[in-house]
């Protein structure tokens, strides 16, 4: 069996603001290093073989944070590119039309210049199986909140409808068991994390 673990990068000031990133490179708040910092030692326990990062200095310098300056930059781990609503603040845009925000959280609608969310979720499948076709067991992707939505879409079938916001500098496990791919952990912030329960 192998094993994937999805890293969302720690907060930003513009995380803090409900600001939209997308793909903007902003750097990581004071916040969100002291979460990174916290979040290291279940990352450690559970040993990556590899670690990659999308190259966006907010995922990097979360990688570096998390005992990991040497992780591999990949930039198909970069967040969904929001063409006009980078930058934005999430009010605004819901001012205007809440239904053309929930909708684009669903998936199903495009933000003018942005990337469609079935070629983003394409782009991540792509990141995902070169993944778990590396050698290693256990394998991190230090990535972003849309990436891992994507991630349990094209992996899981679990629509963006479905899935709860990713929280900052959490972890998300996914298990290649040969035949499936299924959940082991969503959203974790603490120090402690079983794989192995019994039934």
């Amino acid at each position: 069996m192998k094993r994937l673990l999805l890293i969302r990068h720690g907060e930003t000031e513009w995380n803090a603001l409900r600001r939209l990133q997308g793909q903007c490179d902003i750097a990581l708040s004071p916040e969100g290093e002291a979460q990174a910092r916290a979040l290291a030692p279940l990352v450690a326990s559970l040993a990556p073989g590899l670690v990659r990062s999308s190259d966006l200095r907010r995922a990097r310098r979360t990688a570096d944070l998390l005992g990991h300056p040497a992780a591999e930059p990949e930039p198909g781990l970069r967040e969904q590119a929001l063409g006009d609503w980078e930058g934005r603040e999430i009010a605004e845009i819901c001012a205007e039309s809440r239904e053309e925000y929930l909708a684009w959280r669903a998936g199903r609608f495009t933000p003018p210049g942005a990337e469609d969310w079935t070629i983003f979720r394409s782009r991540i499948l792509q990141v995902i199986e070169e993944a778990f076709a590396a050698g290693p067991d256990t394998v991190a992707l230090v990535c972003h909140g849309g990436v891992i939505r994507a991630a349990l879409d094209a992996s899981l079938s679990l629509s963006p409808s479905k899935i709860i916001p990713v929280g900052p500098a959490s972890l998300t496990v996914l298990a290649h068991t040969g035949s499936e791919v299924r959940l082991e952990a969503f959203n974790v912030r603490g120090q402690d994390l079983v794989l192995d329960a019994p039934d």
